[in-house]
């Protein structure tokens, strides 16, 4: 199955370039360019295999989810020039995730039933179960790391470490839970429950924008509202949209992205679930059936409709 790994354009005036997990990052002297590769990452860890239109997936959700929400947060898009790719201002990037959880899952979960009761300064209260609701969603930022793995982080350690002051920190805060809020709302709408995500944000021109993507499969989980109280009462494992099953099937492999163990190779049954799942939430979140783009020479077509969109003849 093709996919797109990686990329390596050298385009008109660009000043640098940057690999991230699953993105590849080109900067220019005003804005930003992203390519949303086929990459897939899990436990801080890039999986050996590409997941085919995974990245096409990925950028039209956040196109999406970014365009519902620029009336809450000024935000970095601009356009689309191709269905892999996203433009916009470029900002400096605030080294925090604005980790909003709704629902007790995941590694807020997994550090619960360990026995800890405190998640990045906040007291969780006792006799939760897996997939319980937080009366309010909580706010759990992690330290955002260039390389390695982020860090859970309290607000008074970000605030006595000055990454943020406690002005832009209130301002985080506030634009995070009134995204998480209308993340929620649209989600409900098509049978969903917006169950945790995060946020990135950056400085440009002397305002907070909001970055990268929001409400993917990559930086959000989901489940399936219809059902949820029943599954819950009788202590059954939510249906659920999301990169999570990912790390679930790792897990199971032994892996957990600790040192010393090794990565599993995923079967191609295992990949084309991978794909199924991210379009059907897609489709389900978008409202719109997945068209799958031309990958018969993907890297040939990103560049000429990124050349057309800086105004260079292809």
């Amino acid at each position: 199955m093709k996919a797109l790994k990686e990329t390596n354009f050298q385009f008109p005036g660009q000043q640098s370039f940057y690999k991230g997990k699953v993105r590849d990052v080109y900067y220019f002297s005003d804005q930003i360019l992203i390519v949303a590769t086929d990459r897939i990452s899990a436990f801080d860890h890039i999986l050996p295999k590409a997941i085919p239109y995974k990245g096409q997936i990925l950028n039209q959700i956040a196109e999406y989810f970014l365009k519902a929400c620029q009336d809450i947060v000024p935000i970095w898009l601009e356009a689309n020039p191709d269905p892999n790719v996203s433009c916009g201002k470029k900002a400096e990037a605030i080294k925090l995730e604005m980790v909003v959880r709704g629902y007790l899952v995941g590694h807020a979960w997994r550090e619960y039933s360990s026995g800890k009761r405190e998640l990045c300064g906040i007291i969780l209260p006792d006799g939760m179960k897996e997939g319980d609701r937080f009366i309010n969603p909580i706010i759990t930022p992690a330290t955002k790391a260039d390389e390695g793995h982020d860090e859970d982080i309290s607000a008074e350690e970000i605030l006595d470490r000055e990454i943020v002051t406690r002005r832009d920190w209130d301002q985080l805060c506030d634009y995070s839970l009134k995204l998480f809020e209308r993340g929620t709302k649209m989600a409900g709408e098509k049978g969903l429950i917006l169950v945790d995500t995060k946020y990135e944000f950056g400085v440009c021109d002397g305002e907070i924008i909001l970055i990268d993507e929001i409400h993917t499969p990559d930086s959000s989980r989901y489940f399936i509202l219809d059902g949820y109280e029943k599954r819950q009462e009788n202590a059954e494992k939510q249906k659920q949209l999301s990169k999570e099953f990912v790390r679930e099937w790792l897990m199971e492999q032994g892996f957990q992205g600790k040192e010393g163990q090794e990565m599993p190779d995923m079967p191609d049954d295992f990949v084309c679930s991978i794909i199924d799942r991210y379009i059907e939430l897609y489709e389900l979140l978008v409202g719109r059936r997945f068209v799958k783009s031309d990958y018969t020479e993907i890297s040939s077509r990103i560049e000429n409709n990124v050349l057309s969109y800086l105004n260079y003849d292809v």
